[in-house]
C-alpha cells in the first residue's frame, strides 16, 4: 500500500520526459552532424596561421622565406638547396618538428614568391584539388575570414 504522502514519479511523467528528450535529440543531432565540415576548415585555417608564423620566424632569422622547392621542410630541418643558413634555428620552427597536413590528411600546397604575396600557403579541402564549394572549397593564407 502506497502511503499519500511518497514522492515519485509514475510511468506516464517517465514517459513524457523520454518523448520530450527524443524530440529534442531529433532536432539538435542534425545540426551537430553537418558540423564536422565546418571544424575542418577552422582546423586548416588555424594550421595556416601557425604555419605562417613559422615562416615568419623563418624569414627573420635568415633573410628570407624558404623557396618553393625547399618547401615548408625547411621549417623542421636546414634546406639542402639554396645558399646556406647561418642562422636557422636549433630545433626548427615547428613546435612538433614536422610539417603537419591538412585536415583532410593532405600537404598543404606553399609557393614562393606567391601569386599574392610572398609566399602562398593553402589547403586543397576534403576533395584535394584546386577551387570547389562547400567542404571542397579552399582555404587559402592570402583571405581573411
Amino acid at each position: 500500500m502506497r502511503k499519500s504522502n511518497e514522492k515519485g514519479f509514475t510511468l506516464i511523467e517517465l514517459m513524457v520526459v523520454i518523448v520530450i528528450l527524443g524530440i529534442l535529440a531529433g532536432l539538435i543531432v542534425p545540426r551537430i552532424m553537418g558540423r564536422p565540415d565546418e571544424a575542418r576548415q577552422a582546423k586548416a585555417r588555424i594550421q595556416i596561421e601557425s604555419l605562417e608564423t613559422a615562416l615568419k620566424l623563418y624569414k627573420l632569422d635568415n633573410g628570407n622565406y624558404p623557396t618553393t622547392d625547399q618547401g615548408l621542410e625547411a621549417l623542421v630541418a636546414p634546406p639542402a638547396s639554396g645558399t646556406p643558413l647561418k642562422n636557422w634555428r636549433q630545433g626548427g620552427y615547428l613546435e612538433k618538428g614536422k610539417v603537419p597536413k591538412d585536415p583532410w590528411d593532405n600537404d598543404f600546397i606553399y609557393l614562393s614568391p606567391g601569386a599574392h604575396g610572398d609566399y602562398d600557403l593553402s589547403s586543397r579541402g576534403a576533395d584535394g584539388e584546386e577551387g570547389g564549394e562547400g567542404k571542397n572549397r579552399d582555404i587559402n593564407s592570402w583571405e581573411s575570414e
